[in-house]
């Protein structure tokens, strides 16, 4: 069972803890700052979070202390050779720069030293130093598809939001960009590959395109990690074979199909969770009624899990790192500034607070 969590919010980051009376906030951290990502290192036992100050640009801080005092580290920056052509400048290339960091996550544990960032305007930043300093993996930033292909989704300009490193192979990692799709190294990013058949982008003239598929998120759990979810601007996927093909589990139409958020359980590749929004063009819970719902045989079914949550004027939408899973707890907040909890893995749920600033993200740490 989890008993600790980090919640990144639009003023600040919160960590809640359980005891014998349940769960209750027990710090507040980074006052009124936005804190698009927060996440304990397991490795080291800092925290990390990601800030986006709007006038002050995008900054990284890092609690070497359990989150008692932090310490801002340097943010990456793009160099200066590198451009984007984002859609609002008709086509003109311009420089880029940093404006969102979108992801922070750790290397294997044969790397001590490796952390990754996922940034806006799409491009994967890495350390090998702890995080002091970080560079540009210049190979997927030159990848050939990128300049054309790639483009923003709700947000001007591409973005990286998901990094799974493999733990037999910490030199195979897997990323997933919105919009562009899913990209995979296998030599330590040396070069990159897109790992989108199956997918079906629906806003596309293509809709098979190979570059330009639209993941909301990715997620695989340590013991199968050959097993990947997603779910996509376009539905609910699968993957049996670490990426190579994906497999629709969704339909639209359906409570389980357009959302941002999925969580698979650690221990059991068959069951992940979900909570669905109505469409891309309505973002808000399915019918004014707050579900989540959990799939136990790999997503032939869905079931949606209500008991706790609100079946009236829900207007709620989780985020796509919103969402986790530890141990049999399932946790997500969501725009509204609502935070859920359940202990029975989604059967029936509490609401931890009503009253938080809207929630970006959510992760366990204990």
């Amino acid at each position: 069972m989890a008993t600790r969590m980090i919640v990144g919010t639009r003023k600040g980051l919160l960590t809640l803890g359980r005891d014998k009376r349940g769960w209750s906030v027990k710090d507040y951290a980074l006052a009124a700052a936005p804190v698009p990502y927060a996440f304990r290192d397991a490795r080291t036992g800092f925290l990390w979070a990601s800030l986006d100050h709007g006038h002050w640009g995008a900054k990284l801080n890092r609690s070497r202390d359990g989150g008692k005092t932090w310490e801002e580290i340097e943010a990456p920056k793009y160099p200066k050779s590198a451009r984007i052509k984002p859609w609002t400048m008709g086509g003109k290339k311009v420089p880029a720069t940093l404006t969102y960091i979108w992801v922070i996550a750790p290397g294997g544990d044969d790397q001590p030293e490796r952390m990754y960032l996922g940034t806006e305007p799409g491009g994967l930043f890495r350390s090998d130093d702890g995080g002091e300093t970080f560079a540009l993996d210049k190979s997927l930033w030159n990848h050939p598809s990128r300049m054309e292909k790639w483009f923003g989704g709700g947000r001007d300009n591409a973005g990286i939001h998901s990094v799974l490193v493999d733990p037999r192979d910490s030199r195979r990692v897997l990323i997933a960009v919105s919009c562009a799709g899913v990209f995979e190294t296998k030599d330590d990013g040396q070069t990159w590959n897109p790992r989108n058949k199956g997918l079906h982008a629906d806003f596309l003239p293509d809709p098979k395109a190979e570059v330009g598929q639209d993941p909301h998120f990715i997620d695989a759990g340590p013991d199968h990690p050959d097993r990947i979810w997603m779910q996509n601007h376009c539905g609910i996927y699968v993957s049996r074979d670490g990426a190579k093909t994906w497999k629709r589990v969704s339909k639209a139409g359906e409570t389980a199909h357009f959302g941002f958020a999925i969580v698979t359980d650690r221990e059991d590749p068959d069951t992940a969770w979900v909570v669905p929004a109505i469409s891309d063009t309505h973002r808000t819970a399915v019918a004014g009624s707050l579900c989540v719902c959990r799939t136990t045989d790999g997503g032939k079914t869905w079931k949606a899990l209500r008991s706790g949550l609100p079946q009236k004027h829900a207007y709620d939408v989780t985020f796509r790192h919103a969402l986790d899973a530890r141990a049999g707890t399932v946790a997500f907040g969501t725009t509204t500034g609502n935070l859920y909890v359940s202990e029975n893995r989604g059967q029936s749920w509490t609401c931890l607070g009503s009253n938080f600033p809207p929630v970006y993200s959510v992760r366990f740490t204990e």
